[in-house]
This record gives C-alpha cells, sequence and structure tokens, in this order.
C-alpha cells in the first residue's frame, strides 16, 4: 500500500509517498510565490499557483513509486480562503489565514454567534476565516463560491466541486459540535459555503489519471496543518499530548470529551473518530533563536554551564495567544547575562516555562496529562533544548522521529484505506522514537527560574 499526503503550505507545496510500513518512499518540493502582506492587514497569495504546484509535486512523488498509489490526502493553512467563479477557478488572490479585511465581521459574528462560541470554548479573532468570507461575499457577488486551499486542489484532482473538511472550516465559522455551518453570523445564505465531512471521509474517486495518480485512486479530506503535524507524531489517542517546537511552540493532544477554555487560549478541532483535539500555539518558540549563529556551539557551552541565573521571556512580537492571552505581552530578562551563551540558555529555558504553563492550562482546565509528552518540530532536535523541557515539565519526552505536516496528511489518506482507521495508520508510523528523562540535578534551580518567570507574568497582569 502507498499512500500520499500533500501539504500547501505558506512558502511551499510538500508531497510525502507513505508505505504500509510507514516509509517515507519519496518526496517532492515546490515553491510558491510570497504572499503580499501590507501594514494596512491585507495578505494575500496567488491561489492559481496551488493546482499547478500541487500537480508538479504528485507527479513526482507518483513516478517514484513501484505500485499505485491508493489514496491521496491534502492539508493546508488554517483559514486561507478564495472566491471562485462556476467552474472553481479563482476570481482573485487567496486571503491568507493573517488577513484581517473581514476584522469588523469578526467582531460582529463574535457577538452574535457568542452562545455557540461559548458552547464550542472558542473564540472569533481578528483574522477568523468567516468574517473574510463576508467580505469576498461582498467584494464577488457574482462568484459561485468561496473554496479552502485543499478544497480547490480536490476539485481539481477529481474535477468537480468536493467537500471541505470540518478542520479546516473550523474558522470560517463551522460549529463540529452541531456539525453545522453558524448561518447566524452570515451575510448571506450558508448555500455559498461548501459541504462539510469529518477528516478522513473519502471525498470520490479519480475517474481518469491525473497527475501521476491512477484512475480509482481515493481523494480523502484531509486537517489542517498543525493538525495534521500533530498526528504525524502518534498522538491520535485520547490522553496523547505532542510538544510541538518550530517556529513557535505548539501543544495539542486528544480527548474523549470537549474540553471549553473560557479564556480563549485553546480551542478544539473535532478528530476523525469523534473525540476532540484541543490545543494551542504560542507567540514564541523557536523563532527565539532564529539567525542566532553557532547554535550548535552555544548549545554545548550553555550544556556545561547549567540553568541560566537570569530568567527570560523571549517573546520577539507583541502579544500572546497561548497558553494566556493578552495583545500586551512583551519579551523581557530578568537579570544581566554575563555573555552570550547564559541568555541563550536563558531563552530556551523560557520557552520550556511557556511549555510547562501550558501543561498546567491543561491540567486546571481538567485535561489529564499524565505522559509521556511527544516531543516534535525542529527544536527538538536540539539534545539540550529536549533535555531542558523534560526538566522543567517534570515529565519524559519521546521525541518523534516524524512530524512533517506532509507525512500526516498521508496518515489521513491511510486511515481511508485500512480497516482500523486513524489508529491502525498511527501503529504503521516510522522510525525509533528517543526517549529524554528530566534532569535530576537541575531540577531544583530550574523549578526556582520558573516561579520567577511565573510571578513576572502575573506582575506585568497577564496571568
Amino acid at each position: 500500500m502507498t499512500v500520499v499526503g500533500v501539504d500547501v503550505a505558506t512558502a511551499g507545496v510538500r508531497a510525502f509517498a507513505v508505505g504500509g510500513d510507514g516509509s517515507v518512499r519519496a518526496t517532492a518540493a515546490e515553491p510558491l510565490p510570497a504572499p503580499v502582506r501590507d501594514e494596512s492587514g491585507r495578505s494575500e497569495q496567488d491561489a492559481r499557483a496551488w493546482w499547478p504546484a500541487a500537480e508538479s509535486v504528485l507527479r513526482r512523488v507518483a513516478a517514484e513509486m513501484a505500485e499505485p498509489v491508493r489514496a491521496v490526502a491534502v492539508s493546508a493553512t488554517s483559514g486561507t480562503i478564495v472566491a471562485v467563479d462556476c467552474r472553481g477557478e479563482p476570481l482573485g488572490p487567496a486571503l491568507m489565514y493573517d488577513d484581517r479585511r473581514g476584522a469588523d465581521d469578526n467582531a460582529k459574528a463574535a457577538e452574535v454567534g457568542a452562545q455557540r462560541w461559548h458552547e464550542l470554548g472558542m473564540s472569533v479573532s481578528p483574522t477568523a476565516a468567516l468574517g473574510r468570507i463576508n467580505w469576498l461575499r461582498r467584494a464577488y457577488p457574482d462568484a459561485a463560491g468561496v473554496r479552502h486551499t485543499p478544497d480547490l486542489i480536490g476539485e481539481k484532482l477529481l474535477g468537480r466541486p468536493v467537500a471541505t473538511d470540518s478542520s479546516h472550516a473550523l474558522k470560517s465559522g463551522y460549529d463540529p459540535l452541531r456539525e453545522e455551518w453558524a448561518a447566524e453570523v452570515f451575510d448571506f445564505g450558508v448555500d455559498w459555503l461548501p459541504e462539510v465531512v469529518r477528516p478522513t471521509a473519502v471525498l470520490g474517486e479519480l475517474p481518469r489519471p491525473v497527475a501521476g495518480l491512477p484512475q480509482g485512486c481515493l481523494v480523502v479530506a484531509g486537517m489542517t496543518d498543525g493538525c495534521a503535524g500533530q498526528l504525524a507524531t502518534g498522538a491520535v489517542t485520547p490522553g496523547r499530548f505532542a510538544g510541538i517546537l518550530g517556529t513557535t511552540y505548539v501543544l495539542k493532544g486528544v480527548t474523549e470529551h470537549l474540553v471549553r477554555d473560557p479564556s480563549g487560549a485553546m480551542y478544539s478541532h473535532r478528530h476523525p473518530d469523534g473525540w476532540w483535539l484541543p490545543g494551542g500555539a504560542s507567540n514564541t518558540g523557536g523563532e527565539a533563536v532564529a539567525g542566532v549563529p553557532n547554535l550548535a556551539t552555544l548549545d554545548e557551552e550553555a550544556a556545561r554551564r547549567g540553568p541560566a541565573r537570569v530568567v527570560a521571556y523571549p517573546l520577539k512580537r507583541a502579544g500572546e495567544r497561548f497558553p494566556f492571552v493578552t495583545p500586551d505581552a512583551r519579551g523581557f530578562v530578568l537579570g544581566e547575562p554575563r555573555d552570550e551563551v547564559e541568555l541563550h540558555r536563558a531563552r530556551l529555558e523560557g520557552v520550556a516555562f511557556v511549555e510547562r504553563l501550558a501543561l498546567e492550562r491543561l491540567r486546571g482546565l481538567g485535561v489529564p496529562v499524565t505522559g509521556p509528552l511527544v516531543a516534535a518540530g525542529g527544536g527538538s532536535k536540539s539534545p539540550l533544548w529536549t533535555r531542558i523541557r523534560a526538566t522543567v515539565s517534570g515529565m519524559e519526552l519521546r521525541v518523534s522521529p516524524q512530524a512533517e505536516t506532509g507525512y500526516g496528511a498521508a496518515m489521513l489518506a491511510a486511515a481511508a484505506v485500512l480497516p482500523g482507521g486513524l489508529t491502525e495508520a498511527a501503529a504503521m508510523i516510522g522510525g525509533e522514537e528517543s526517549v529524554v528523562e528530566p534532569d535530576a540535578a537541575e531540577q531544583e534551580p530550574m523549578e526556582e527560574n520558573y516561579q520567577r518567570f511565573k510571578e513576572e507574568l502575573k506582575n506585568q497582569g497577564w496571568l
């Protein structure tokens, strides 16, 4: 069995061909034009570039397979949308996940749908896609409808409109609890919106060979990039959580029941099997050390030094969204670092403190997080950083061999083929986990640093 997952990210498209043993048999990548952004909040990309890039990577990975591809699924950024004509062709640029042109509509939607959002335990942000859908409806009154990124690619594959998945539709105003569009928050009838299905649902079979894929290949409903990245770690059953340390820090897991966070810091996608995927994303993470030269050398020296004497919150931009929400948050350093090595160590510890605070947030909402915690993302490749995270959290960390969005999308495709669904697909994940235990010798000074960190957040009024 061979399945393919496609990841349509901001910078480009990647495809992963995965075998029945979980091994990655081929990959391919194609760049996309950079989004156009300005100070007014506009953020857009040429949606006409998506399909040629996707077709290219699909054709290249399929050409390397000795057997036909059984199924394909697509994952993309959450909340990127475009208006289309009756042929499914974009009528203008796609409005990206961070476009703010729907901010006023989102403010109204937050008020009109207040009871619904309360029941879902989520808030409506200024960049939510549902506000931009209203904006597109006014900007393109003759449009046939709106599409999320995977919808457009699915339509190209099958030659007809396809349903969207409940994951990509969440920030577009879809209610995964009632399994319906929040019709009251739109300025038009929801018939302009696509049909919605759960991830792993079969959208159709290819009626003809397309992009190197054979006739009969299944096109499967995917999930957003964050969810697919979580699934790639193997965190797919209740109680499993993954801390993904990429450019930002993301904590995501699985619960049997919907968990509501009154602060709006955490929200939940619907699991393909009916469970829930609570999680949140911080505004700090790997970005804390982005552009720092000689990282490996700094790590080695910082490991020899031990815990920092200063405490850092390495936030590079204004505002925080998880594990607490405030537009006023600013990064800080408590104390004077003796040199760049100590500052580096303090930054690593600061991100670990954010992770522990996130775990405490979950437990405070009644979510049991007993470990081991799956560690994934580029930051998890640093042995020092992973050990610091284990020590600060007091939990064993299992470093996942997989965390790629495209790999997670391939798992969703496999779930539609395998009788055991997503659980069986997760069991086939290839590669070996490495295990990192807390460092008992460093736990006491790290605990002191964490309490100083937490106290400063309270002093600032952010906690």
